[in-house]
């Protein structure tokens, strides 16, 4: 009797845990923070067992500087898409979520594509080949399949500057 209860308890807690992964993996962060956002001060968990409470980090103001009509196409870290260091961007970086190229703007760049990703910022950290021009911007993705099934789509970039 008392084995069979502590694997109907095992079993359970399985199906708990899974439905609460399943329930939040498809959230994005900001989502669980506005969710979560109302529980008061973040708390931290500093070496293994204290806790140490946290004030929110102030948001900045975020000022449009220019709105630019581009090509929007995409690319991942796939040799034959880039230079034989496809994980290193142009200005010397790792790429990451939220990396951009483009030949006309300054690396270090902050964009957005309200139409696309609304208020999700990117960074120019990469260039593209010459004859792509200066209107055109090559988001990066993780996966070739990823990249191939965003397309290309004719857009509006702001250019912010953080205040």
């Amino acid at each position: 009797m008392n084995k069979k209860f502590v694997i109907l308890a095992f079993v359970i807690a399985i199906i708990m845990f899974a439905g609460f992964y399943f329930c939040f993996q498809n959230r994005t962060e900001a989502e669980t923070e506005k969710e979560f956002s109302n529980l008061g001060p973040k708390l931290v968990i500093a070496q293994g067992n204290a806790l140490l409470a946290l004030s929110p980090i102030p948001q900045t103001e975020i000022k449009v500087v220019k709105r630019m009509k581009v090509l929007t196409t995409a690319y991942s870290s796939t040799v034959w898409q880039t230079d034989d260091t496809p994980f290193i961007t142009a200005s010397g970086t790792y790429v990451k979520d939220g990396i951009v190229a483009n030949n006309l703007l300054a690396f270090g760049t902050k964009i957005r594509f309200p139409e696309i990703y609304g208020d999700k910022v990117f960074v120019v950290e990469d260039r593209m080949h010459w004859e792509k021009g200066y209107y055109h911007v090559d988001i990066w993705f993780p996966s070739y399949y990823e990249a191939k099934n965003f397309g290309a789509k004719t857009t509006y970039i702001e250019v912010i500057k953080e205040i």
